[in-house]
């Protein structure tokens, strides 16, 4: 609406400027149309009434004009009134008024300067007269005004100031507007800056709120001119302090001073101890004289306790605190009427592959070996028998107090079952026991608790072949048990569980001899050959060669199939017998009946050739005799009908 108003004003002034150009223009041409008859002494009486003290012929005598010379002085004179101003720098103006909307500003320029109100909220004490800084955004706009604005000269001096305490290291106050993802947002001068969490303080900040409307220093750490991102720190002002605290602190340590410290930061490994300036570290061992699994369970975030220094290093600045020195070794209090058979009780507070840990009283612990929980010589996991915090009673069995060491054990706490063994378990005798473990040459049972005795792998089974006794049995089962060896001092026990019954080698002699022929069942087949299911739950072996079957194709498992045994041994408990063989060998009788056929027939043929040949020359040479006489006869006719 302004505006329009505006336009509409101008319209009106340039229409009243052309109606005056217009009524001089045609008075002009009246004047010059009379001229030619009116004598310019006639004209100027009719244009004015002369006063007597006017001069017409001023002109004439230069009166009241400048030559050049003067002209351009003046102009310079007047020219100098008025600053000379260049858009995008910043010029001082003096505020000349003050409205609800702008602001006045004189800045020495033709005309004065207008700045919305708004960009002076900072300054509520603003009055006519004070001096501020704008940045001129165009010496003139379509009306002429000068455009200035205060809120850029502040950013632009802002951007200065933060770039020369980034180039001079120097501090800079901010005001902390608001907090952000992993940081806050710190107003400098105008400019908006990022202050990540970790450069707030050299501690962790389990808050950030509660700096948010606080005015801090800061120093500048970075600067990202493309994107205009600032970067500050209030962590590095803390350090650089704590860094001369430090030296100062380091070099008044000493071995063995006792410090007050606050808990700064609490890890799995121990706890960081603020010593007003350093930190120093207390390991978890050094908390306290017995076991603890966390220092937290000691120790609280910003709780202050007295640390004495163990050690501490001038050049790395590390000192190694302690607490558990402060008060005397809890080995000192131990009881002095504990020795070696003493009988304690306590509370399990570690338990390992290789035992537990029973601590008589804070700080004052001993070893319970897995060989010292139980008679049992099968020795097991510490677990079976014990976990943390069992409160247990155990027996002294060796005693150090100057190494403050100290074994236990509870399986002293019962009678040695061994004692009367020899009298319970007699070679021969036959008993029940448990599977507990197992291995690859045998079966470890237990009778009873702590007696236990091993059945070697080949004392399971008389008949069957077992590669693992998993095969057999598995952990848990009860098995029928014979003595076979017992060794007292060793306390060792040998037992059988096949001997319980007969060998039946002894009658699978008579039934599997060799050349006999069984029906067998293939039960598994290996790369050698395959594991042959004989009657009376006997297995043999067929090797790889044996297993062709008459058609060309070879056995499979679970198909059935006649064997022949071709080799029994009783002692090793093998048997070897073969398929291919049977139909081998029939095949061959076949062969050599045919053979036999022949034979006897080729016999018989030459027989009766022969006796066709003596028959055919007998008959030859009587027909030769024959002859003979019939030729003497007809030589001799014919010797008589010559003669």
């Amino acid at each position: 609406m302004a505006k329009k108003q505006v336009a509409e004003k101008e319209l009106e002034a340039k229409t009243a400027e052309l109606q005056g150009a217009d009524a001089r223009l045609n008075q002009k041409e009246t004047i010059e149309s009379e001229a030619d008859s009116v004598s310019i002494e006639q004209i100027k009486s009719q244009l004015a009434t002369p006063s007597a003290d006017f001069d017409w012929d001023a002109d004439d005598k230069v009166f009241g004009n400048y030559n050049d010379e003067d002209r351009k002085k003046f102009e310079a004179m007047y020219t100098d009134t008025f600053n000379q101003i260049t858009q995008g720098e910043i010029i001082s103006g003096t505020v000349v008024s003050i409205n609800n909307k702008d602001v006045v500003l004189n800045v020495g320029f033709k005309s004065d300067g207008l700045v919305s109100a708004s960009e002076f909220r900072d300054l509520p004490e603003l009055k006519i007269g004070d001096s501020v800084d704008v940045f001129v955004e165009a010496p003139e706009d379509a009306n002429g005004q000068l455009i200035l604005s205060r809120k850029r000269a502040k950013t632009q001096r802002s951007w200065e100031t933060i770039n020369a305490a980034l180039d001079n290291d120097t501090i800079i106050n901010g005001f902390v507007k608001s907090r952000t993802k992993g940081g806050l947002i710190v107003d400098i001068m105008g400019v908006e800056a990022f202050l990540p969490g970790s450069q707030i303080d050299i501690k962790p900040i389990r808050d950030y709120d509660v700096y948010v409307g606080k005015t801090m220093e800061f120093k500048v750490v970075k600067i990202n001119h493309e994107f205009k991102n600032v970067v500050v720190s209030h962590k590095v002002l803390i350090e650089d302090d704590l860094e001369s605290q430090k030296v100062e602190i380091v070099s008044k340590l000493e071995k063995g001073q006792v410090l007050e410290g606050t808990v700064k930061n609490i890890t799995d490994f121990g706890v960081f101890i603020d010593l007003g300036g350093v930190d120093g570290l207390l390991h978890i061992t050094d908390i306290s004289w017995g076991r603890i699994e966390h220092p937290k369970e000691v120790l609280a975030l910003d709780q202050k306790i007295n640390v004495v220094v163990l050690d501490f290093d001038d050049e790395k600045k590390r000192i190694a605190l302690g607490l558990k020195q402060l008060t005397a070794h809890p080995w000192e209090n131990l009881d002095t009427a504990i020795q070696v058979g003493s009988k304690v009780k306590g509370k399990i507070v570690t338990v390992a592959d290789y035992g537990a840990f029973l601590e008589i009283i804070p700080g004052v612990e001993g070893l319970i070996h897995v060989s010292e929980m139980s008679w049992s010589q099968n020795l097991r996991s510490p677990q079976e028998f014990l976990k943390v915090s069992d409160e247990i009673e155990a027996e002294v069995l060796t005693l150090d107090r100057d190494e403050r060491k100290m074994s236990l054990g509870i399986k002293q706490l019962t009678q040695d079952p061994w004692g009367g063994v020899a009298e319970k378990y007699p070679v021969g005798s036959k008993h029940q026991a448990v599977v507990k473990n197992m291995t690859n040459f045998g079966v470890f049972v237990e009778i009873e608790e702590g007696i236990d005795g091993l059945i070697h792998i080949s004392d399971l089974s008389w008949s069957k072949k077992i590669n693992h006794p998993n095969e057999f049995t598995k952990v848990g089962d009860t098995l029928d048990v014979v003595v076979l060896e017992l060794d007292v001092d060793n306390r060792k026990l040998s037992l059988g569980h096949k001997q319980l019954e007969e060998n039946p080698w002894d009658t699978f002699e008579t039934i599997f001899t060799l050349d006999s022929i069984h029906q067998g069942t293939v039960i598994k087949v290996t790369d050698k050959g395959a594991v042959i299911a004989l009657p009376y739950g006997v297995e043999g072996f067929v090797p790889t060669k044996h297993m062709a079957k008459e058609d060309g194709s070879v056995l499979k498992a679970e198909e059935v199939a006649d064997f022949k045994i071709i080799e029994f041994n009783k002692d090793a408990k093998r048997i070897v017998v073969s398929h291919a063989r049977i139909w081998e060998e029939a095949k061959a009788e076949v062969v050599a009946e045919e053979r036999a056929t022949k034979k006897k027939d080729a016999k018989a043929a030459s027989s009766a050739v022969k006796k066709v040949k003596d028959s055919v020359e007998k008959s030859t040479l009587g027909d030769l005799d024959v002859l003979a006489q019939l030729k003497s006869q007809m030589e001799g006719e014919e010797k008589k009908n010559k003669g």
